[in-house]
């Protein structure tokens, strides 16, 4: 099965993005041919005034993805906008897609309404899921990795791909499938989701000191107060990372004790910090070691291999339009 996924490069990556992406990507590019993607023209839809350094981001967002173990040799690993011919079909369906349509997505009208996304309601901006159709079934995907929230995305894609056979004639596109993907349980260190705009986020860049710093800041349960008082584990951030980067001895000890009252706040953070950089240094280390002229490499033979199906679909698309 084809497989295609992408994301946008806008900064760092944190803890919440490997275990709601890229975790199930290594599972994925296991038993199926996959292309991933850093969306560069994706991020221009929100991002267009921050004047972000997106050569350099893409860069550094696939060079983190292979220090996290995506294959080049299973998976092609490419930049969108080196792929020209992404532009050219995103055109081509704009001119076929209904407006009606995408001011129906429940994500633009939920983005629309909040007072930070109003000022931004550029065209891109409304036809963004266009462009991740005209993304999908440029290689034929079969299958593409989302979450519950994305599901009316790769529905109007679907869509799309039967008004395009319906009005040419032909049918040159595959209709994608979703794989859904398990939202990540790992909340930011203030117990909401974990993103780069609430500055609640643990990075795969963080060094043990900066880890440690984070975790000591985390929210506990409000209402311990002192060491001796009996805790509630379920109402703790810290308990939730205990749950997924401690092992079981570790985890029962650390909540037989908080519920105990018998270990401090402070010290149960030591032992979750410990473990989150356990995680997170072979990473670091390995995003260190690789080469420059390595990351490259992968990225240029990524386009060579992505252009060339690329190039064929769209010869199919103007044979069958012109």
């Amino acid at each position: 099965m084809r497989v295609v996924s992408g994301m946008r490069p806008t900064g760092s990556l944190h803890l919440g993005h490997y275990f709601g992406v890229i975790k199930n990507w290594l599972e994925l590019q296991k038993e199926n041919e996959c292309f991933f993607f850093a969306a560069d023209w994706h991020a221009l839809s929100t991002k267009y005034e921050d004047k972000l350094s997106l050569k350099d981001l893409s860069f550094d967002l696939v060079k983190t993805w292979l220090a996290c173990g995506i294959n080049p040799e299973n998976s092609t690993i490419f930049i969108q906008s080196d792929v020209k011919e992404h532009s050219e079909l995103y055109l081509v369906l704009n001119m076929i897609t209904p407006v009606s349509w995408l001011e129906r997505n429940p994500s633009y009208k939920d983005l629309i309404s909040q007072p930070e996304y109003k000022e931004k309601n550029m065209a891109g901006f409304l036809t963004y899921p266009v462009l991740q159709t005209a993304d999908i079934i440029m290689y034929d995907a079969n299958l593409v990795p989302i979450g519950e929230d994305q599901k009316p995305h790769l529905e109007l894609a679907r869509e799309i791909v039967r008004r395009f056979h319906h009005l040419f004639g032909e049918n040159i596109f595959t209709e994608p499938k979703d794989i859904l993907t398990e939202t990540s349980k790992l909340p930011g260190l203030d117990g909401r989701k974990m993103s780069k705009s609430y500055n609640n986020s643990i990075y795969l860049d963080d060094d043990s000191e900066t880890i440690w710093q984070k975790v000591r800041s985390a929210k506990t349960d409000t209402k311990r107060i002192k060491k001796t008082d009996p805790g509630e584990p379920e109402v703790c951030t810290v308990w939730d990372y205990h749950k997924i980067f401690s092992d079981k001895e570790i985890q029962e000890k650390i909540y037989s004790e908080c519920k105990a009252g018998s270990i401090g706040c402070m010290q149960c953070k030591k032992e979750c910090a410990k473990n989150i950089d356990e995680f997170i240094t072979p990473i670091r280390e390995k995003k260190a070691n690789l080469s420059n002229e390595f990351v490259l490499e992968v990225i240029k033979q990524g386009q060579k291999k992505a252009k060339q199906i690329a190039q064929e679909k769209i010869q199919k698309v103007n044979k069958v339009i012109f």
